[in-house]
């Protein structure tokens, strides 16, 4: 082990897995479904020399008895071999909740439901008599304690019929047929059917693997991209290196990708920016009142676990080019060490002009932008999301989101009108819903005592102060607590949020900062007062700022699944103050989706995501040294200062 911030190794996954097996504390029906690295304090991060180890490793371990539903959390240091902190967690009790859900809950909710002889009788109503192959879907419930279950482990399973092994479920769906499945008991204690008539089952073959799709087109011309000297990046250990940016991977079950210790190479300094950047929380609420739908609204962190369901990723298919690839591991569900092979994938892309000028009778200067993609893809039952960290040349950093794989849809009469939910394809429906992804960006913008600033562009009314009407000007104001932190984009004021630092000035005198420029989609749309509503607070605005606390991790709270609500509203009640302090921004983001017959049997990707610009961190272009790389593709040198003709 080298660094502090290093990810957690298969090794210490096992060592502190033993360290509770010889305390007595895991049984045969403990499993384990969240075990995450517990970060050393900034102060030991900061100080850490290089090569040395005088740091502790310990991780979170949080223990379900599936037997009795009991859970708790230890604390076990890898470095002492010992558990220094152990709590019973009460989940049967207000405001409850649970932890995420295990891989082998999704198969054990399935023959729960299939054993049930009043969910056999429901398929036998729509004609659906062989079952082998029927998908039960494992589903969070939300948190409706008035429909029971409150305080159980809880899942609600709707059916997609599969007529035989490798047809496509989805194409299926069995509508109205809804079971609240107790995972503890074993037991299916309510079975919700619609009835005597209800939706046909859709039957249109929806297969889309190449066998299916027929002959794969031949009109594409092959796109080669390569570097025969090899990437511009290094990598050691869990540094990255690419120009002037520096930086640790880092990984874990349940954010998924962690970005560490984000420098911009400044002259002969390594000038922070972010301590910590990550997704570690979206949710998906769902728009349609239809009681098969109007529950759902999955906390894909909280309640699955997106990094634990992270994709192997391919060269060619995920990732094109030199790729470095980065491994990870996690717990399984009996907390041994569960690889996760080229979990995280590392390249660079050319992306168009970066900075170009024409002088009259001189050739043209121009420069070429490329930039540094780290990502990594979680499939999460019929989404799949990838998360792409973008850097570039300028001293930018772009998070992009990519939201694909199968709408999650319904059945209804062939020509129904929904408002909730348009036909997509004859019989099938996709309900409306939203992916709200909430970024959190730990900044350290030279140094840690930042404030937070909100720029909105002013129109100047003509008059004396603008005679002929075309003056607009700019106004910053201090985000001074946290009360007054919690803000929502606004597209017609150009609205942009700023971190400032404490002590450093630029050129110009100001203090040096960066910029978050939102791209704004719809805020959280279920109303005031929903139990979305109350569980996915941070989906409420585009912006809250906090001042650092190392135990609020998670937007919504450490265990969103089965809870009445936590996370960021409760914390900003403290109202801290964000003036010279060590600040927190949580930026949401997303998609609004109303699905569409193109969505249909794959979504193309849906791209959302945001920006931070340094905005005078720098005291000029840093890009100016770049080469001109249009004379090495005629054969050059491609010089700094050659231009192209």
């Amino acid at each position: 082990m080298t660094h502090p911030l290093d990810m957690l190794t298969a090794e210490e996954i096992a060592a502190a897995r033993e360290v509770l097996v010889r305390g007595g504390l895991v049984g045969e029906t403990t499993r384990f479904p969240r075990l995450l690295p517990i970060e050393p304090d900034k102060q030991t991060v900061l100080g850490h020399t290089p090569g040395s180890d005088d740091f502790d490793r310990s991780v979170l371990a949080t223990l379900l008895d599936t037997a009795t539903g009991r859970v708790s959390e230890a604390v076990v240091s890898v470095t002492a071999g010992a558990v220094t902190s152990w709590r019973d967690l009460p989940t049967a009790e207000p405001p409850y909740g649970q932890p995420p859900y295990l891989f082998e809950e999704y198969d054990r909710a399935a023959e729960i439901v299939k054993a049930d002889p009043r969910w056999r009788a429901a398929m036998a109503r729509r004609g659906i008599t062989d079952t082998t192959h029927t998908f039960v879907t494992p589903l969070a419930p939300g948190f409706f304690p008035e429909a029971g279950g409150a305080g159980r482990r809880m899942m609600r399973s709707l059916t997609f019929h599969r007529r035989h092994a490798g047809d496509n479920p989805w194409a299926h769906p069995v509508e109205g047929v809804i079971a609240h499945v107790d995972l503890t008991s074993g037991t299916v204690v309510r079975l919700e059917d619609d009835g005597e008539a209800p939706a046909p089952v859709p039957w249109d073959d929806w297969d889309y693997t190449p066998e299916h799709t027929g002959p794969a087109r031949t009109s594409l011309k092959p796109l080669e991209i390569t570097q025969p000297e090899g990437p511009s990046f290094s990598v050691e250990g869990s540094r990255v290196r690419w120009e002037d940016w520096t930086l640790r991977i880092g990984f874990n079950a349940q954010e998924g990708l962690v970005l560490n210790r984000i420098t911009f190479r400044d002259g002969g300094e390594d000038r922070p920016v972010v301590y910590r950047a990550s997704v570690p929380e979206m949710v998906v609420p769902y728009g349609d009142p239809a009681p098969a739908r109007y529950w759902i609204s999955y906390f894909d962190a909280g309640e699955y676990s997106l990094g634990k369901n992270a994709n192997s990723l391919k060269l060619g298919c995920d990732c094109l080019g030199e790729i470095t690839y980065v491994d990870a591991v996690v717990a399984d569900d009996r907390g041994e060490p569960m690889p996760i092979p080229h979990a995280v994938c590392m390249h660079e892309e050319d992306y168009g002009i970066l900075w170009k000028h024409t002088e009259p009778g001189e050739p043209p200067q121009v420069r070429r932008s490329r930039r540094l993609v780290i990502s990594y893809f979680a499939t999460v039952g019929n989404y799949d999301y990838g998360f792409f960290w973008y850097f570039y040349l300028d001293g930018s950093i772009q998070m992009e989101t990519k939201a694909t794989g199968i709408v999650f849809v319904g059945a209804a009469e062939p020509g129904t009108e929904n408002p909730h939910a348009p036909e997509i394809a004859p019989g099938i429906i996709g309900p409306v819903h939203q992916h709200i992804f909430c970024a959190r960006l730990d900044m350290s913008v030279d140094g840690l005592q930042n404030s937070v600033e909100e720029e909105n562009l002013v129109a100047v009314p003509t008059g004396p102060q603008n005679p002929h009407g075309n003056a607009f000007t700019y106004e910053r104001t201090r985000l001074a607590r946290e009360s007054q932190a919690a803000r929502d984009a606004d597209s017609e004021t150009g609205r942009r949020w700023y971190v400032t630092s404490a002590h450093r000035r630029n050129a110009v005198g100001r203090p040096t900062a960066y910029q978050l420029t939102p791209m704004p989609g719809p805020r959280l749309m279920a109303q005031p007062g929903s139990s979305a509503a109350e569980r996915a607070g941070f989906a409420r605005h585009h912006l809250w700022a906090t001042a650092y606390d190392p135990a609020e991790r998670f937007p919504a709270g450490d265990y969103p699944n089965q809870h009445a609500g936590d996370g960021l509203g409760r914390w900003t009640q403290a109202d801290r103050e964000l003036t010279d302090t060590d600040v927190v921004l949580w930026h949401t983001f997303g998609p609004t989706h109303i699905p569409r017959p193109e969505d249909w049997p794959v979504m193309p990707v849906d791209y959302s995501g945001f920006w931070l610009k340094p905005h005078g961190f720098l005291d000029a272009n840093p890009a100016l040294d770049l080469p001109d790389w249009s004379s090495r593709s005629r054969g050059g040198g491609g010089a700094h200062g050659e231009c192209c003709e």
